[in-house]
C-alpha cells in the first residue's frame, strides 16, 4: 500500500460531504423500496438491495445509517426514520440469544441515538434515555451469555515477556459453542457499554458475571487463536495474519484448529475477517483507557490488557497495509485466494473491481480504515507519534479512495453506496453480472454503513472532534 502522508481530514471534507449526500439518498430509496416482510435488506443484486443469509444481522447498520447521517448533516428526517424503525424492528435483536452480532445491530441504533443524546444533538429525554440504556444493558447481557471456556488457563500474551491475559473463553459464533469468529470481537462493544452502564450479567444464585472481564477473555481468545504473531505457532505462522474461525473441542476445550467460513482457506487472510478485527481492537483500546485499574486487575492488570489489544492491532495493521493491500489500499477479498496469483503482485498496482480472477471488498477496506485512523490517533495521543502518523495517513489513505469513483456510487439507480463489496464468495452468493467474471458493482449494508461511520469519523476529525461508540 502506498500511503499519502500529505492527507489531511480537512482536505477529504468535500468528498466526505458527497458520501453524505448520496447516502441521503439510498436511506429514503431503500426505504421507499423495501418491504419489511423479506426480511432485512443484505446486499445488492444488479443495484437493488436484497435479502439472503443466516440470520438478521444487517437491521442495525439500515437504521443506524439514519442516525449517522444525521449525525452528518442534521438532516431532521432522517432521524425521525431510524427512531421510527429502532423502535418498531429492533426489540428481538436485544433478545436475540442466536448470535454473535449485538454489537452490529444494537450498537448501530440504540448505542448511537444514546450517543447523539449525550452529545446534545438530540435533545435530552430521560425516559428515551432509559429506554436505550435499559436496551443496551439488555444486549451485553445477552451475548455475553453466548460464552463458552477453553482449557486454556495460563496467562498468554503475543508480547514476549508480557504479563500476559488468559485466554480461557470466549463467545461463540451462530455455527455453536465450538466456533470462535474473528468478527465477534466488534461485538464486544455491546458488553463494555453494558458494563459502562453498571450492568452484569446474572446468573444461577444470583451470582454476577463481570462484563468488562468477559470481553477481556474473549479478546485474548481471539488473539490467542485467530490472529497469528509471526511467533512459530505453525508453518503458515505469518505475523498479522487472521483465521476467521478457530475451532474448540467442547468436551475438554482444546483447540483443534483454524477454520474459514468466508475466506478461501484457514491458512489465509479474509480480508473482511481481518479488518473486524484491526477496528475491534482499535476501538477496545479507546475504551480501555477509561476504564479504572481496579477493574482490569482481575484479568491481568492494564499493561497485560493494552499491550494484548495493542500488539493485536498493530500486528493485523501491518499485515493489511504490508502484505496484502493493493497500491491504493484496498484489498481482495482474500490475501491469497485460489486465481490471486493471475493478478501478479497486487501490492504494487491499484486494486480492479473489473478483473478476471477474484473480486475486491471494499467493505474490508472501510472498516479496516477506521481501525487506523483510530489506532493512529491512539499511538499518538501515547506518544509513539512516528507509529501514529503511518496507521492515520493509512486510513485516509483509503478513505481517499473509497469516497471517489469507481467505489462511490453516484448512480441514483443504485441503492447501495460503496461499491465492490463481497459478500460470501466460497458460496457463491454474490451477483456476478453480464460479461463479467467475478463480482463486482455491488454493495452491502455493512459496507455502506460503515463507509458513513469512516466518513463521519473523519469529518469530525476535520473539525478538531472526535467519535467513539461509548
Amino acid at each position: 500500500m502506498k500511503i499519502n502522508a500529505t492527507l489531511t481530514p480537512q482536505r477529504l471534507t468535500k468528498k466526505t460531504a458527497r458520501v453524505f449526500e448520496l447516502a441521503g439518498q439510498k436511506i429514503r430509496a431503500i426505504d421507499a423500496a423495501w418491504d419489511s416482510a423479506k426480511g432485512t435488506p443484505v446486499f445488492t443484486v444488479a443495484g437493488k438491495y436484497t435479502s439472503r443469509g443466516w440470520t438478521e444481522w444487517t437491521q442495525g447498520f439500515q437504521f443506524g445509517m439514519g442516525f449517522l447521517h444525521f449525525d452528518a448533516t442534521g438532516d431532521a428526517s432522517s432521524l425521525a426514520l431510524a427512531r421510527e424503525k429502532t423502535v418498531k424492528f429492533m426489540a428481538s435483536h436485544v433478545s436475540h440469544v442466536g448470535v454473535h452480532d449485538h454489537g452490529f445491530n444494537n450498537v448501530s441504533t440504540y448505542g448511537n441515538l444514546r450517543r447523539l443524546m449525550l452529545e446534545g444533538k438530540v435533545p435530552h429525554n430521560s425516559d428515551e434515555l432509559n429506554f436505550l440504556e435499559l436496551a443496551l444493558k439488555v444486549s451485553g447481557a445477552v451475548q455475553a451469555a453466548r460464552y463458552a471456556t477453553t482449557n486454556a488457563k495460563a496467562p498468554w500474551s503475543p508480547v514476549v515477556g508480557g504479563p500476559g491475559v488468559a485466554p480461557s473463553g470466549y463467545v461463540y459464533s451462530f455455527n455453536g459453542p465450538q466456533s470462535l469468529f474473528a468478527d465477534t470481537i466488534r461485538s464486544m462493544r455491546s458488553l463494555v457499554v453494558a458494563h459502562q452502564l453498571g450492568h452484569a450479567l446474572m446468573g444461577e444464585g444470583d451470582k454476577p458475571t463481570n462484563l468488562l472481564h468477559r470481553a477481556i477473555e474473549h479478546a485474548a481468545t481471539t488473539a490467542r487463536f485467530n490472529v497469528f504473531f509471526g511467533q512459530g505457532r505453525d508453518r503458515y505462522d505469518v505475523r498479522g495474519r487472521v483465521a476467521h474461525e478457530s475451532v474448540f473441542n467442547r468436551n475438554d476445550g482444546q483447540f483443534r484448529c483454524p477454520s474459514s467460513q468466508q475466506g478461501y482457506s484457514p491458512f489465509t487472510t479474509w480480508t473482511r475477517g481481518a479488518a473486524w478485527i484491526i477496528a475491534g481492537y482499535a476501538e477496545q483500546l479507546e475504551f480501555l483507557d477509561t476504564a479504572k485499574g481496579t477493574d482490569l486487575d482481575a484479568v491481568g492488570g492494564r499493561r497485560a490488557v493494552t499491550d494484548l489489544f495493542l500488539e493485536t492491532a498493530r500486528a493485523t495493521s501491518d499485515y493489511y497495509i504490508d502484505g496484502y493491500s493493493a497500491k491504493d489500499g484496498v484489498p481482495y477479498w482474500d490475501s491469497m485466494a485460489l486465481n490471486s496469483h493471475q493478478l501478479g503482485d497486487i501490492t504494487k498496482k491499484n486494486a480492479d473491481p473489473y478483473n478476471a480472477h477474484e473480486p475486491v471488498d471494499s467493505s474490508a477496506a472501510a472498516i479496516a480504515a477506521q481501525g487506523f485512523l483510530r489506532l493512529g490517533t491512539y499511538l499518538a495521543a501515547k506518544g509513539e507519534k512516528s507509529a501514529g502518523k503511518k496507521y492515520f495517513q493509512a486510513g485516509l489513505t483509503i478513505a481517499d479512495t473509497l469516497f471517489d469513483e469507481p467505489y462511490l456510487s453516484t448512480d441514483h439507480k443504485h441503492q447501495g453506496l460503496l461499491l465492490h463489496s463481497v459478500y460470501h464468495r466460497p458460496n457463491g452468493w454474490d451477483h456476478v453480472a453480464k460479461g463479467q467474471k467475478v463480482p463486482n458493482g455491488e454493495s452491502s449494508m455493512w459496507g455502506d454503513y460503515h463507509a458513513m461511520e469512516l466518513a463521519l469519523l473523519v469529518q469530525r476529525l476535520a473539525e478538531g472532534k472526535y467519535t467513539t461508540f461509548f
